[in-house]
């Protein structure tokens, strides 16, 4: 995912502009850093987890006492299947694994079609850059899941959380309320006033690299990124270019990361709604973050979203 030379857009705009070129990563008067580990299962005890990392190495981490992990449901990270695909918030130099999440995905686009009498097999369109997905919508979780979406039809969004098994994509738990609006008419951004950050919801995919650290963001210009559906949001946010910086900062966990622009955000930008963990946000998402960086700024993934603050890194 994401486009080239992503390092020297940034440094060629901070060069026009006059000012010192930021540096990606977290902000380091948060404290202890958090680390995203990510890797397949080869063993797994009540207090270590073997894993090969994407890049074919071994690491094998402690599992903190209090620790807990999520395939689907919760479970204890002993009762983890060999071969899943895990993510892994860690502590004490990414050496404590603190929580765990196991094949777990996310499905967010416009619903194209919907078959199917009890499992329910739903087709998204997620976007120019993402194509068309399907995904399978357990009858056990269908229930859950239209509460949460009550246009359950063609043409309006979808944003659900779930597991990847054999080779599907099936559908769990819903990651935020649906928007009462089709897909296509997204209301306009209120009136604009300069402000130092930005408020609203931000939220994770994954379509990025596997230990990709990164931001998709709705309001791109089109010329940089070949998309004509981008510059949407009912957010008011700035245009900016791929390579920039922007400051996340999670006011849920009070952690705060500089995350490249990597990718274009259209599909976020059509979702005009609001984040409830541990407040309510403002309407509208504002950046779309790869699984590593979403976990290292303290979200977790299957609440889907947490409040934020953006500003220019």
């Amino acid at each position: 995912m994401g486009y080239p030379s992503v390092e020297r857009r940034r440094a060629l705009a901070a060069a026009a502009l006059g000012r010192a070129s930021g540096v990606p990563g977290p902000d380091p008067a948060d404290g202890g850093p958090l680390r995203a580990v990510v890797g397949e299962v080869l063993d797994v005890s009540p207090h270590l987890i073997t894993i090969e990392t994407p890049s074919g190495a071994e690491e094998r981490l402690v599992i903190a006492p209090w620790a807990t992990a999520w395939h689907g449901a919760e479970l204890a990270p002993a009762d983890l299947p060999i071969g899943a695909m895990v993510l892994m918030r860690a502590l004490r130099d990414g050496r404590v694994v603190e929580r765990i999440w196991a094949d777990t995905t996310r499905i967010t686009g416009t619903i194209l079609s919907i078959q199917g009498r009890k499992d329910l097999t739903v087709e998204l369109d997620c976007g120019p850059h993402r194509g068309h997905r399907t995904v399978v919508v357990p009858y056990r979780s269908s229930g859950r899941l239209q509460v949460r979406h009550p246009k359950f039809e063609p043409g309006y969004l979808f944003d659900a959380i779930g597991v990847r098994r054999d080779g599907a994509s099936l559908a769990l738990l819903p990651a935020t309320s649906q928007p009462p609006y089709p897909a296509r008419s997204v209301p306009p951004p209120s009136p604009a006033y300069k402000q130092a950050r930005i408020a609203g919801t931000v939220t994770w995919s994954d379509t990025f690299d596997e230990e990709e650290r990164g931001a998709a963001y709705p309001m791109l210009e089109r010329a940089d990124t070949g998309c004509t559906q981008t510059g949407v949001s009912c957010a008011g946010l700035p245009y900016l270019s791929v390579g920039s910086l922007l400051q996340v900062r999670n006011v849920c966990s009070n952690r705060s990361s500089n995350v490249p622009v990597v990718a274009c955000g259209c599909v976020a930008g059509r979702f005009c709604d609001r984040c409830v963990e541990c407040d309510t946000s403002p309407r509208g998402r504002i950046a779309e973050l790869s699984p590593s960086s979403y976990v290292e700024l303290g979200g977790e993934l299957v609440k889907g979203c947490f409040n934020a603050q953006i500003g220019l890194g």
